[in-house]
């Protein structure tokens, strides 16, 4: 009898088992979900009421392929009604007998589609109810097509997974010192000369290939732009798609190439000598005017982004004409430049209906209302932005940066450095990122993919893909969203589906390694808790747990900025010195360093151990060359003396930064 009974419950939770693992993946997930029981048979006869005229075309299409009959008692009905305070909520009420759909408008029916091409299997439509709308207006990805040039098969493809999950924001990084991608009719050499380059690979072309440009027929010239026709057709895809495209065209820094087709637009008019345009010349503003009327011309989007990161601004200081323009402005230094220059050509875009973006350098309380920041650096840099007026999106490079390692670095092709896997995305907290009293301030969220070091399409589908996923689920749901381990199952069954689908080129979460096991788990040992001396000081940046960071117990894992490492400014040595407390037999002394070329941080060219019992006397122990280390991507190595017990207080550990002179990064000294 008890057999039969175990066996009834095995038999009950084997089918309920079975029924959760049938139920469709749902990616974002939505607001509210109740689901019920059966399907709504898509290949049996049923009538397709639309309530929401040309709106309501989208649905007409999913349903296009099936079994609809004019008449037939089964229903599809589509209807316009508010359903929540965002455009894009929308309501699905489906039975076995009848489909009902509702939303206020076209975005909202849209947003409905998607969800229903993903509730959608072989035989129909599970039923369920679902009401859904999304946390924040903006959830986009920035695609960097400068640095190596996507063809536009390649960006439609994006849209149309971007649209899958959700996501509504492309914006494309169109303009950068390795080639601009816009045709400009009024500036030809933008393209002549601009979008073209020596070396097919950013990485051999700025490091070794003297950076220089070429014209398209140059032999082994590399490069490429796109038409304003391309572009055109690109927007109009991404329109019906729900996906605006935000074109992005640089200033006042990263715009070598410009300044090499346009010399007379820098402060020197030398071509190959600038990187920032020349704000005190009136011919610049008359250039970017020109330009950005074309680039409106082609792109309906409200927003224009502007870049204004990283402006070097060193050639100003010494420009009669900025100096010149600084002293008429009334500003202390040609530094000031920057902001007048975002905020004449944000007021340009708002003169035309539209309204600028700009990186969070360009944040000030003289941009024209309604500038958007997209912040990569910080929470200051985002309070700083919403308190001089304007609205962030959030895109910071500790949780958004999808060009870094998704996995251990070992395992994967080479990045540019740091290390966001995707449970970091899902982990990230936008409404955490400001102050209550600056929550209004909150537009969205963005994944940003640098392509330095990804220089195909494939490549670059399988750097955003999972993570753009777990940060559409993040725009979407907010702080409703559920857990990682919820989110990982659907993520892995959702790259299966899109892998037979349309052979997606995403990451594996299923093979993934995660963060380097020593910064897993705090490590006990005699010198953790000492007092530590420094003859020559950390960096502010990365100063980690600042005078505790080498003695808390607590190892770096594989991103030089995960708050482990201390890091040592370019060309200067580790040289500190643990006070244990008392004599004590010291048998060994072990530190890690990190080598991440991408950061320019490299092994230490020597180690060296010394030890003393007065802190007057030190004998050294230990002094070793670290053996070259080639591979580009992130390492971690353990120097170490270890020998017979000496008797000893103090404990000195200098380390000999590269003969490249960049960053020496380490992390705890073990002694035992």
């Amino acid at each position: 009898m008890k057999v039969r009974i175990l066996f009834f419950l095995l038999l009950c939770l084997s089918v309920r088992l079975g029924v959760r693992g049938q139920r469709p993946c749902l990616l974002p997930m939505p607001r509210s979900v109740e689901w019920g029981r059966g399907t709504f048979r898509t290949d049996r006869p049923f009538a397709v009421v639309n309530g929401a005229g040309r709106e309501g075309e989208p649905l007409l299409r999913f349903f296009a392929g099936d079994a609809v009959r004019e008449g037939a008692a089964r229903r599809v009905e589509i209807y316009r009604r508010e359903v929540g305070p965002s455009p894009e909520a929308y309501r699905l009420d489906i039975g076995p007998d009848t489909l009902r759909v509702y939303a206020a408008g076209r975005l909202g029916l849209l947003r409905a589609a998607q969800t229903l091409a993903q509730l959608r299997g072989r035989k129909g439509l599970a039923c369920v109810r679902v009401d859904d709308a999304p946390e924040m207006a903006w959830r986009g990805l920035m695609i960097d097509v400068s640095r190596h040039f996507f063809p536009l098969t390649f960006l439609e493809r994006q849209i149309d997974l971007m649209a899958r999950c959700k996501l509504n924001r492309l914006q494309l990084h169109l303009t950068d010192a390795a080639g601009w991608r816009m045709e400009i009719k009024r500036y030809p050499l933008l393209t002549q000369v601009g979008a073209w380059r020596t070396e097919a690979s950013w990485k051999t072309w700025w490091n070794e290939g003297g950076r220089r440009y070429a014209s398209p027929r140059t032999p082994g010239a590399y490069g490429g732009y796109y038409t304003q026709e391309e572009l055109r057709r690109l927007v109009a895809y991404a329109e019906a798609r729900g996906v605006t495209v935000v074109p992005e065209i640089e200033m006042p820094a990263h715009s070598e190439e410009v300044l090499t087709a346009y010399p007379e637009l820098s402060c020197t008019h030398e071509p190959y000598r600038q990187a920032d345009f020349c704000p005190g010349n009136e011919e610049t503003f008359v250039f970017l005017e020109n330009v950005l009327r074309e680039v409106m011309e082609v792109f309906p989007s409200v927003y224009i982004h502007l870049g204004g990161d990283e402006a070097g601004k060193a050639s100003w200081r010494e420009c009669p004409l900025c100096r010149a323009k600084a002293q008429e402005l009334g500003l202390d230094s040609t530094d000031g430049l920057q902001d007048y220059l975002m905020a004449r050509m944000g007021g340009y875009l708002a003169q035309h209906g539209r309204q600028m973006a700009g990186w969070d350098e360009a944040a000030s309380t003289q941009l024209p209302a309604g500038a958007v920041i997209t912040v990569w650096r910080g929470r200051d840099e985002a309070a700083r932005a919403v308190g001089a007026g304007q609205q962030v999106v959030l895109c910071p490079g500790s949780h958004c940066y999808l060009d870094f390692y998704q996995d251990a670095p070992p395992s994967q092709p080479e990045a540019i450095g740091g290390f966001t896997p995707a449970s970091k995305v899902y982990a990230f907290d936008p409404a955490g990122f400001l102050p209550d009293s600056l929550a209004h301030g909150l537009l969205g969220v963005q994944g940003n993919l640098w392509t330095e070091y990804v220089a195909t399409p494939s490549h670059a589908e399988y750097m955003l893909y999972p993570r753009a996923w777990a940060l559409a689920e993040v725009g979407w749901t907010g702080r409703r969203r559920g857990t990682w381990t919820d989110f990982r199952r659907r993520a892995v069954d959702y790259a299966r589906q899109l892998r037979r689908e349309v052979e997606l080129e995403a990451f594996d979460l299923r093979g993934e390694r995660g963060e380097r096991p020593e910064a897993l788990h705090a490590v006990e040992h005699l010198g953790r808790g000492a007092a530590v001396t420094y003859a020559l000081p950390y960096h502010p940046r990365y100063a980690a747990a600042g005078d505790a960071a080498l003695t808390d117990g607590l190892r770096g894992g594989w991103s030089h900025g995960d708050g482990r490492w201390q890091g040592f400014i370019r060309g200067r040595r580790l040289d500190v010195t643990l006070d244990l407390g008392r004599v004590v037999e010291v048998r060994s002394v072990a530190c890690d360093f990190l080598q991440s070329v991408g950061a320019e941080i490299y092994f230490p060219s020597s180690f060296r151990v010394s030890l003393s019992a007065d802190g007057e006397t030190f004998t050294e122990v230990h002094n070793a060359p670290f053996l070259p280390h080639s591979d580009p991507r992130p390492a971690v190595r353990t120097e170490q003396w270890k020998s017979r017990p000496r008797r000893a207080r103090y404990v000195r550990v200098e380390a000999t930064p590269d003969a490249r002179g960049g960053w020496v990064f380490a992390d705890e000294v073990v002694v035992r």
